[in-house]
């Protein structure tokens, strides 16, 4: 059996820590920014932890 490809959507989309938890780029950051405050924009900005239970999708679509 051949060997699962890694889903390349999803290896642009999300790193994985040394821990084992997933993170994802907060949306919101692409298009309005002039409307949007400096606290909101750097809240905006850094990576989040993904939800419990999307983890288990993204696993299997990068083949951990």
């Amino acid at each position: 059996m051949p060997k699962m490809k890694t889903h390349s959507g999803t290896k642009k989309r999300f790193k994985v820590t040394g821990t084992g938890k997933i993170m994802k780029q907060q949306a919101g950051m692409r298009h309005n920014l002039e409307v949007k405050s400096t606290k909101r924009k750097s809240r905006l900005n850094t990576d989040q932890v993904l939800a419990k239970a999307d983890t288990k999708v993204i696993k299997k679509l990068l083949g951990l």
